[in-house]
């Protein structure tokens, strides 16, 4: 009975870690997305490169996926779907050609940060996943969130709604 206990006390803690880990970046609702309520994580900036991207126009965009801890075992294992706690964060620029190497390609001006937070719970319409859009640190608007769902299910049902494969 005591290890029940124990067990149940330590999925609370993680649980509470995982939301309050949510809440130090998003207790402001107009830092959230609209439809999913999705805040910029802290310190994704910090997380490991799952892949980098070139997006032709005419979005013209270099693109860097990163995820949590959570993410890059899921990648690493081969796990799908994700597990629930996933959070992929895409960092986009304007591709720009290097002033100091003509064949080089480098970032510009940053255009947008999205996030997919997988909760299966919270998020059953969507797949399991939440969605957040955001430029200049500011979430888009809602008619921007409701694209997210319909592309990922369209193109990318079978790989858990996730577009991002694992670099080698």
């Amino acid at each position: 009975m005591r290890w029940i206990l124990a067990a149940s006390l330590a999925a609370g803690v993680v649980s509470s870690a995982v939301a309050a880990a949510f809440a130090a970046n998003t207790a402001n609702p107009a830092n959230l997305s609209p439809i999913y309520g999705v805040g910029l994580p802290d310190g994704y900036r910090k997380w490991e490169l799952i892949a980098p991207a070139q997006e032709a126009e005419p979005l013209n965009e270099l693109r860097a996926v990163v995820g949590n801890d959570i993410a890059i075992k899921a990648y690493r294992d081969g796990k799908l779907p994700f597990p629930d706690g996933t959070v992929l964060v895409k960092l986009a620029w304007k591709h720009t050609q290097s002033p100091e190497f003509e064949s080089a390609s480098i970032p510009g001006a940053a255009t947008t940060v999205q996030v997919m937070v997988k909760d299966s719970k919270k998020y059953p319409a969507s797949g399991g996943w939440g969605f957040g859009r955001f430029i200049d640190g500011k979430p888009v608007d809602q008619a921007q969130h409701e694209t997210c769902f319909a592309c990922h299910e369209a193109r990318v049902k079978e790989r858990d709604y996730v577009f991002t494969k694992w670099a080698p």
